[in-house]
């Protein structure tokens, strides 16, 4: 690049002042623009391929309403009782989101969390991680205790509020009234909202649904229904996942595992997933 004969011989004097208007003469010679274009923004996530169920169920059941095979998002829900999860093999068998079981209780952590987060992760399988409620322990203090071991992870799915009768618990088996489990329920999903940016999802059984009211909460809900479909257990329940079955036969995993679809098509899914994964 040549200087301009103009900003050659400055005199000593405006040395400096010489210098920034050669430097403005320079820049405007090169076509740089007097308003740079802003920076491009970033990518949108990059949502893995829907991948078609490849795995079974060791006691299928004799669907009435519509069958779980005719949505096309499957997935599974796992805790430490099904093992080393081979996922990659999972993944390639059509597990196209896991819930994980991460906490239960104020002072519990499943200890093969850290492990399948990371690596179900790793094999591209979308993943959240749920706590499995317990009252006996204020709903903040839950709250804190998930917070403190489930990472603010992008790419993850929203939390999830595991709320169900704690029938085999040797400590706490209570069943408080149902406007004390919705306003615990709303203490809990309001305080990990404000951490993690997305609002949890609700997982519940049909008893638990209609013993406590939980569609008055209006919060978005994963549902079990393992003898009919959830439009027959849950009359008139907007739902986003489906828990069908808890026998099932996945390639990766040993022994059984919860199999559940999301409610939508793949356009859907990736729809669904731009607005609530975690940034």
């Amino acid at each position: 690049m040549r200087l301009t004969s103009s900003c050659i011989k400055p005199a000593p004097s405006a040395l400096l002042r010489a210098f920034g208007l050669c430097t403005l003469v320079l820049l405007a010679a090169c076509g740089m623009p007097r308003n740079p274009t802003p920076s491009a923004p970033s990518l949108p996530l990059q949502i893995a391929s829907v991948l078609p169920p490849g795995f079974g169920d060791s006691d299928p059941h004799d669907w009435q309403g519509r069958r779980p095979e005719t949505y096309p998002v499957h997935g599974i829900d796992v805790s430490r009782w099904q093992g080393e999860i081979d996922w990659r093999a999972a993944r390639a068998s059509g597990v196209n989101f896991a819930f994980i079981k991460a906490t239960e209780g104020g002072d519990n952590i499943d200890p093969a969390f850290a492990t399948n987060w990371d690596r179900a992760a790793q094999a591209g399988v979308i993943r959240g991680a749920y706590h499995f409620y317990y009252f006996c322990t204020p709903a903040a203090v839950q709250a804190r205790w998930f917070i403190a071991n489930v990472p603010r992870s992008p790419g993850a799915l929203p939390p999830v509020l595991d709320l169900e009768w704690n029938h085999r618990s040797p400590t706490c088996r209570t069943r408080p009234p149902a406007a004390t489990v919705r306003a615990e329920a709303r203490e809990f999903i309001d305080i990990l909202t404000r951490h993690y940016g997305r609002r949890p999802i609700i997982y519940t059984t049909p008893d638990f649904w209609e013993t406590n009211d939980i569609g008055s909460l209006g919060e978005e809900v994963w549902l079990r229904a393992v003898a009919d479909h959830p439009s027959i257990v849950y009359p008139g329940a907007s739902w986003s996942f489906w828990q069908y079955s808890g026998t099932g036969i996945v390639p990766g995993l040993r022994g059984a595992v919860d199999l559940n679809v999301f409610a939508g098509t793949p356009d859907g899914w990736r729809s669904w997933l731009g607005q609530r994964l975690q940034r």
